[in-house]
């Protein structure tokens, strides 16, 4: 395959509604087959929402119990990663043709039920569930409702002749995590964030410079609406005012750095690009991060690929 139509899906999820939440996904997907497009990526945690409300409620509170019942609703509405509702994201992604990358809340499957990971989940279309990165480090307040992450899953993976890699959010700016993608022979980079485009300071643009390569930054749209009002503080934010809480603002940039697809803030919709392996090429004619400029003589980078402890 000499072109990769890749595709960015701002979407507002159904948030803590597992049920409907898969349902917003196969019907993404199944768009995305109408337009031939390859490759599809949602924001992070799409499936089953962002802890958005930790920051605003103070979620550090120790042993507050209506943190504690929301807490207890969060990980509830976590998925398993051999659970039945990526096994349906995944039966969708077979029946169209589309793969997928989707930001998930997982929880354990075993050990660990009470430890929820920000994971982003990579589905094959022919071959299902091949990829489960979780977040290698949680940002600030997100510490309160997400357990550490590993490298198991910071590898990319081979999508028609492309080697396709992602990150979670702010972990993108980690450098040791990029250049474990770069070594992987990353060609396409999928940057997801909860919301908010401001928040990814230009991240994106960077990346693709840096990499010279393709990134995809899929940016979540949220409002209190979409949040179920039997959750525990709804009432509370609902008194507060609160509405808006992610606008997205997604994009597709080429190795030049050039946006060649967008989706605006507060717009709900698809945006697709087709890449081709001849403007690889030809950025990394003068720098290229995992070839000539990697110096590998000099720099040896070692990367602990396994699952951390017992939390399967």
């Amino acid at each position: 395959m000499n072109n990769l139509h890749i595709g960015i899906a701002q979407l507002r999820p159904a948030w803590g509604d597992k049920p409907r939440t898969v349902e917003i996904i196969t019907t993404a997907i199944a768009e995305a087959a109408s337009r031939d497009i390859d490759l599809l990526a949602f924001s992070e945690t799409f499936l089953s929402g962002y802890p958005f409300w930790v920051c605003r409620t103070n979620g550090a509170a120790f042993d507050d119990a209506r943190q504690g019942r929301a807490y207890a609703q969060f990980i509830e509405a976590a998925v398993e990663i051999d659970g039945p509702e990526l096994a349906q994201v995944a039966e969708a992604a077979k029946d169209h043709g589309v793969s997928v990358y989707l930001g998930v809340n997982e929880r354990g499957a075993r050990a660990g039920r009470g430890t929820v990971w920000c994971t982003l989940a990579t589905i094959d279309a022919e071959h299902g569930i091949i990829g489960a990165h979780r977040k290698l480090m949680p940002t600030h307040d997100e510490r309160l409702v997400w357990g550490i992450g590993d490298a198991e899953g910071l590898r990319c993976h081979d999508f028609g002749g492309f080697r396709v890699g992602g990150l979670n959010c702010w972990e993108n700016w980690m450098a040791h995590a990029r250049s474990a993608l770069y070594e992987d022979g990353e060609d396409v980079h999928i940057s997801v964030w909860p919301g908010n485009e401001a928040v990814t300071k230009g991240l994106p643009i960077f990346a693709a410079q840096e990499g010279r390569m393709w990134c995809a930054s899929v940016c979540g749209l949220l409002s209190l609406s979409d949040v179920p009002q039997d959750f525990e503080f709804y009432p509370d934010l609902k008194a507060e005012g609160l509405d808006v809480i992610f606008a997205g603002g997604s994009g597709i940039y080429d190795p030049t750095q050039t946006c060649v697809a967008r989706i605006e803030p507060g717009m709900e919709g698809i945006a697709s690009a087709s890449i081709d392996r001849a403007s690889l090429y030809a950025a990394r004619q003068g720098f290229d991060q995992s070839g000539h400029y990697a110096r590998p003589d000099i720099f040896d980078l070692s990367i602990q690929r396994r699952r951390a402890g017992r939390h399967g």
